[in-house]
């Protein structure tokens, strides 16, 4: 994953107050964290279904290895 330095995030912010301006900046950060927010939600959502799909095929495969038993 890259890194980013002191010199590039303030790279990033001056061009944000030329590109979006100064009034507008709060609005747009408010945007993009509650983005991010619903973004980690759903990647969470989707780590809990796979691991508990993982969890119940191992169940199942217990199951069916004890009844061949």
């Amino acid at each position: 994953m890259p890194q980013i330095g002191w010199s590039e995030l303030i790279v990033i912010v001056i061009l944000a107050i030329l590109i979006i301006g100064p009034k507008d900046i709060p609005v747009v950060l408010k945007k993009i964290g509650s983005s991010v927010k619903k973004i980690k939600s759903y990647v969470s959502n989707i780590q809990d279904d796979i691991e508990n799909s993982i969890e119940l095929e191992s169940e199942i495969k217990k199951d069916k290895k004890n009844k061949k038993s």
